[in-house]
């Protein structure tokens, strides 16, 4: 229950277990960094109120294919990605650019415990949805801003997105071949991170306002995020004043940490120390290896990288992978294949870990859709998954009754938009405000 005494309505595919139970947020991002944020919320009990534009909805609903099949066989409007980041949600289509659905979101503001927003920094004051304004309304709300480069510097007025911050903050000069050209991580990982950053910001700032009963505003920005995850090569530059250079799979302070082709496929090598080394030369054949001076230690290791890695090499290409990893288990030493993503999910750990889990859908073709689960285990309040990803508006009147008493009123938008009815006068925000 919120502070307005409001309860979120029982949904019929799972019980609501989680210790987030209770908390309201008004989401009005999208793309991924913020959805993401929101999913983990969800995930943990929050009443997640998705905003979208009417006719249209999220942009990443169009970023497929591929795209969940429907009934017919037909691909319908709902992609890979964005189901990817959008579940324990409910979705309202209103038009926040008309005064009657700037109006609404106001009035929903006042009820809830959390606003979180992706827009270009000022973006939404025109709409009277900044945080200045909200919080004049709700001085309890927590009010998460996510940006590319945050609402202040030389940059703030840039658009942002997953592959620049991956270049501004410098990792992709950190990734790759080192001959080839810089390289993003394969998914949206900027995005990623800054999401799980602004899940953990949210929480904190919750804990500040339930012990003093202030909420804040959060910033948080891509490229922000980005430079606080360059971890240890950051410090090595801020240390030795060398840039960093790229190095494929290598590691760059532990030898040998990387990949290795094998007779039939690569194999992951992660000798932690010099006793692991010495057990890993052993396995190797060649267990004087480890007595050479050259080896002998990881800062030598380092150091002769150039003579060292050459003669693993040679040594590992001749073995089978599930031979050498069997063999590198027995002897205690870290190391694994790489797996496509069909062998990810075909995994004995990937089941016995539910990080696949199988939701209804009611426009799916088989009544049901496979998303990845949730990593957190609580063990006394686990994660529940209780909604399908939400079609664009699928929850819109509901919404719009719930908090306005108010159902939706005829397109009032170019593209068709939506903003309240009211159908039972007197009910709305300054009713329903929370306690102050």
């Amino acid at each position: 229950m919120t502070e307005a005494g409001v309860t979120e309505p029982e949904s019929h595919e799972a019980k609501n277990t989680g210790p987030l139970a209770g908390l309201r947020i008004l989401d009005m991002s999208r793309i991924l960094a913020g959805p993401f944020c929101t999913q983990l919320l969800g995930d943990m009990g929050a009443d997640v109120i998705k905003v979208e534009r009417p006719g249209r909805g999220d942009d990443t609903r169009s970023w497929g294919p591929p795209f969940l099949p429907g009934e017919d066989g037909k691909p319908t409007g709902e992609s890979a990605y964005y189901l990817s980041a959008n579940r324990n949600k409910r979705s309202a289509a209103i038009d926040m650019a008309s005064p009657e659905g700037a109006q609404a979101l106001r009035e929903i503001a006042a009820q809830v415990d959390v606003v979180i927003e992706n827009f270009k920094p000022g973006g939404l004051k025109k709409y009277g949805l900044d945080y200045a304004t909200l919080a004049k309304i709700n001085p309890r709300l927590v009010y998460c801003s996510i940006s590319g480069y945050g609402q202040t510097g030389p940059h703030s007025h840039k658009p942002g997105y997953d592959i620049l911050a991956q270049g501004y903050g410098g990792m992709m000069s950190l990734t790759g071949e080192p001959d080839g050209e810089p390289v993003k991580v394969g998914v949206g990982i900027a995005d990623v991170m800054c999401g799980m950053y602004a899940a953990t910001a949210i929480l904190a700032a919750l804990r500040h306002r339930d012990t003093t009963g202030r909420g804040q505003h959060i910033d948080i920005a891509l490229v922000d995020t980005q430079i606080s995850w360059l971890i240890n090569e950051g410090v090595n530059y801020l240390l030795s004043g060398a840039a960093p250079q790229r190095r494929g799979n290598q590691h760059p302070n532990i030898v040998p940490y990387q990949v290795f082709a094998t007779a039939d496929g690569h194999v992951i090598v992660a000798v932690g120390n010099d006793a692991q080394f010495s057990r890993f030369c052993a396995v190797l054949g060649r267990p004087e290896l480890a007595r050479d001076a050259r080896f002998a230690t990881n800062p030598k290791r380092l150091e002769n990288r150039g003579e060292l890695i050459p003669l693993l090499a040679g040594l590992i290409a001749g073995r089978e992978r599930d031979e050498l990893l069997a063999a590198m288990e027995a002897a205690g030493i870290p190391g694994g294949p790489v797996n496509t993503v069909p062998e990810v999910f075909a995994t004995d750990q990937v089941a016995a870990r539910g990080m696949k889990i199988t939701m209804p859908h009611p426009l799916s073709a088989t009544g049901t859709v496979d998303l990845i689960g949730n990593p957190v285990n609580f063990s006394e309040t686990p994660v529940s998954y209780r909604r399908h990803p939400p079609a664009c508006g699928e929850h819109t009147e509901e919404i719009l009754r719930e908090f306005l008493g108010a159902t939706a009123a005829p397109a009032t938008s170019a593209d068709g938009g939506t903003g309240p009815r009211r159908t039972r006068p007197g009910k709305g925000g300054d009713s329903r405000k929370p306690r102050e």
